[in-house]
């Protein structure tokens, strides 16, 4: 009984600091992004569905994500967009069966994944 016991007081101690309860918070970051197989009507359609919620500026040209300039690349950050905008639910990535959500950080150069 005082095995199974440790794990939860560990817990607990973790989740205190300075008599504070401290924020447990997803320690999982999860990212949306096209999958490798969609057709380009499919991504054109998922970046203008995306853009027309989110602000999808990090896309325009001269911008930090504008580079490589193509469908996949501007889908999935604009897919991306929609899906942390609206709390990362797996809904928010299934893009009519076209997003995958990843668990590595997919940020590349100045071109930051939020």
């Amino acid at each position: 009984m005082a095995k199974a016991l440790l794990p939860l007081s560990l817990l607990i101690f973790l989740c205190f600091k300075s008599g504070e309860l401290v924020k447990i918070v997803n320690a999982q970051k999860t990212w949306c992004l096209a999958k490798p197989s969609s057709d380009q009507a499919a991504l054109l359609a998922n970046i203008n569905f995306a853009c027309s919620q989110v602000d999808c500026q990090i896309l325009q040209k001269g911008c930090p994500c504008f580079y490589p300039n193509n469908l996949i690349n501007h889908a999935s950050i604009a897919m991306n967009l929609y899906f942390q905008a609206n709390g990362r639910n797996w809904w928010n990535c299934d893009f009519r069966k076209s997003g995958l959500i990843v668990m590595t950080d997919p940020s590349y150069g100045n071109c930051i994944y939020e």
